[in-house]
């Protein structure tokens, strides 16, 4: 089988695709033939050291595919040879197999393509666990989405109008922000050349936003902290800016508001039968109609240098997926 290979930490140029021996599935686990798989953020600072999971040297980086389980190991009893399913690992989804626990994967449905379903598992899967278990957030609330355009923003409006909320897309550039809305955000604020505090109070009329979205940290995070509504839940997800902000923490207690982590692979590790419910309920989405997963970028495995350029040079709009095909 082709994967991409981590021998040394640093720069994703220095990634290599080598030819390995097949995988087999051992006791409890099955054996994905890979049609795609979605590249993330995370999967850059872990090629680079500065994840929080740092793998022992060598390893083949990626941790959500879609694909078609082709063996499987003693003892499975919830997945069958020939199941079209979507799974996460902690390695190994750059490749053309992987193999994984059963109770990791859970079927894809019938209105994704492979390519959507590639992309799915960690972005719909983070901010679902946002706004349901976290925010819980109610329909009518606002919700401002920062780095709308990006792969979880996208996701988090996507889910968010799902679940009945008015979604403020907040990005860099217009372009990105016509991206957002064509995703199902109701309205725009360009940070680059909008006050984000004072249009958030101006399109809420004076309220707020009731639920704060933040994958991207850095000079905007307090800003929009200025602008949460009285009870509002402040959601940090990532860093994608690079800095973390140092937020004032009277700003909390002036406005009774929380900042709730989102840290959703610990969460789906400590309760992994919540987070299947909640793949349940996101397939149910899907399938109804609600919304279709957006995927911007397709690359194959052998164009992986592209697909990492568009993420960390933030050109990405929704997901970027490398086709194993």
């Amino acid at each position: 089988m082709r994967a991409l290979v981590c021998k040394k930490l640093g720069s994703t140029q220095n990634m290599v695709l080598e030819q390995r021996d097949d995988l087999e599935p051992g006791k409890g686990q099955v054996l994905i033939d890979v049609r795609g798989a979605g590249v993330n953020f995370p999967d850059i600072l872990t090629v680079e050291g500065k994840y929080q999971f740092k793998p022992p040297l060598p390893f083949i980086p990626g941790t959500e595919v879609s694909g078609v389980i082709s063996e499987v190991g003693e003892g499975v009893s919830s997945r069958s040879i020939g199941d079209e399913v979507i799974g996460t690992t902690q390695t190994g989804a750059f490749a053309d197999q992987i193999v994984t626990s059963e109770y990791s994967t859970f079927l894809k449905g019938n209105r994704m393509s492979f390519e959507q379903a590639a992309g799915f598992a960690i972005t719909y899967g983070t901010s679902y666990y946002a706004l349901k278990q976290q925010a819980k957030l109610q329909r009518g609330e606002n919700v401002l989405v920062l780095g709308a355009a990006g792969g979880v923003g996208v996701s988090c409006i996507q889910i968010a109008k799902a679940m009945g909320a008015n979604v403020i897309a907040a990005a860099s550039t217009e372009d990105k922000l016509d991206y957002a809305c064509e995703a199902g955000a109701d309205l725009r604020i360009n940070y680059s050349s909008e006050n984000l505090k004072e249009r958030v109070k101006e399109l809420t009329n004076g309220k707020g936003a009731d639920v704060i979205y933040d994958p991207v940290g850095g000079d905007f995070s307090e800003q929009a902290f200025r602008a949460i509504a009285w009870d509002g839940r402040f959601l940090v997800i990532g860093f994608a800016a690079g800095p973390i902000p140092k937020m004032p923490l009277n700003l909390a207690l002036l406005k009774g508001a929380s900042l709730v982590g989102v840290f959703w692979g610990s969460w789906m590790a400590r309760d992994p039968q919540a987070s299947l419910q909640n793949y349940r309920e996101l397939i149910e989405m899907v399938d109804n109609g609600l919304f279709s997963p957006l995927v911007s970028e397709v690359y194959s495995l052998d164009d992986f240098q592209k697909a990492f350029a568009c993420i960390s040079e933030r050109r990405a709009r929704g997901k970027v997926v490398l086709s194993m095909c």
